[in-house]
């Protein structure tokens, strides 16, 4: 059976966080669905304000009501763990972090950058009294460590998990683009590391801090292997594009069915990070140099550099959501080729665990033989 996987006092009954998918590709209707089934569904919070139609100047002001929509509405429809993924590094990392504390969100998951404090006016006697648990996403034992020793050192308080998500992810990644392919860095080579780095701290604050993994985990065999290495969970986001609840039009989702091995590369970002997507025309194109024009209602990254972007990422991306594969891409992980039809979030869950259950007998019987032996 799978095990729970405990952030705190929140209790998943299957120990698998749904990867917060953005711009709009995992919001209420895919995280209710996941928690629903026993998981930790999980809404990204990047570029919400996009997906309204609305007077251009506002959209920091409508990212937050946005949001706060999206928090309320997996609420409604689920009692289940529901968590927020925020990239710090957007211009209203702040704001968006506040907010969702305001909304009890359940789980803050912080990345795309090191989240070496919390906004400003939070301190530590407040972090002791709000509910949400805080668990930052890493890419290396070093980046772990200098989260952890930060926020020591402010708060006397450290975050209640971390994820590690390895070079094989969809979407931005935490690598130089000579380490994706490089062996030292797959993921089975920094769960240890990272597992290593977080046990003093786990002992001089004597509170579980689970170790999450991320990053191409496909199948129930890779979600036993990684907790045989001492992983609390995973983080699985491809397999979760291609549901019926993902919030995602239709067409989006057929580029994971439909799409072969050659056809997901990587990228280099407008926001200076390399990324794997499923390549298409639109990609083709800004490789190539072409130059595809936008108006940039506000700087909504902090690293990006807009004069010279060959395009907007956050407009492309919010395009590819709704079925606009023309003028807009998708990003994928490293096995989106083997996905082969769209299922229900039920029928994946359940998927999972028979091959996860299937792992740990061939398990069992390799132990017997050898007993027998």
């Amino acid at each position: 059976m799978f095990p729970e996987l405990k952030i705190g006092e929140f209790i998943a009954r299957v120990p698998i966080i749904q990867g917060g998918m953005g711009v709009g590709i995992s919001m209420s209707g895919l995280a209710a669905a996941t928690a629903n089934e026993g998981g930790i569904g999980v809404i990204s919070s990047v570029g919400l304000g996009l997906l309204e139609k609305l007077d251009r100047k506002s959209y920091r002001a409508e990212n937050l009501v946005c949001l706060r929509k999206e928090i309320r509405r997996a609420k409604a429809m689920s009692d289940g763990v529901i968590g927020l993924n925020v990239m710090v590094a957007v211009s209203d990392y702040d704001d968006i972090v506040k907010a969702a504390i305001e909304e009890e969100i359940d789980i803050l998951f912080l990345g795309a950058g090191l989240p070496l404090k919390m906004p400003g006016d939070i301190s530590l006697e407040y972090l002791e009294t709000i509910r949400t648990k805080i668990v930052p996403i890493v890419s290396s034992s070093r980046a772990a460590n200098l989260i952890f020793h930060s926020w020591e050192k402010r708060f006397n308080h450290v975050p209640d998990g971390v994820v590690v998500e390895g070079p094989k992810a969809g979407g931005h990644l935490g690598f130089k683009a000579e380490q994706i392919n490089d062996p030292q860095y797959a993921l089975e080579n920094i769960i240890p590391e990272v597992i290593k780095v977080i046990e003093p701290f786990k002992q001089r604050h004597g509170k579980d801090i689970p170790v999450i993994a991320a990053g191409g985990i496909y199948s129930g065999e890779d979600i036993y292997k990684f907790l045989e290495m001492g992983a609390s969970g995973v983080q699985m986001g491809t397999r979760f594009v291609a549901t019926d609840e993902c919030d995602a039009d239709i067409k989006f989702k057929e580029q994971f069915v439909n799409c072969k091995k050659e056809d997901i590369g990587i990228i280099k970002s407008p926001v200076g990070l390399p990324g794997r997507a499923i390549i298409n025309k639109f990609l083709t194109d800004v490789t190539s140099g072409i130059k595809k024009p936008f108006n940039c209602p506000w700087k909504c990254l902090k690293t990006c550099n807009m004069q010279q972007s060959l395009y907007c990422i956050a407009d492309a991306l919010m395009k590819a959501k709704i079925g606009n594969l023309t003028d807009g891409f998708s990003f994928a992980g490293a096995n989106a080729y083997r996905i082969k039809q769209i299922i229900s979030v039920k029928e994946l869950i359940e998927s999972l665990r028979a091959e996860f259950e299937e792992a740990v007998l061939k398990l069992q019987g390799r132990k017997t033989a050898l007993i027998v032996v």
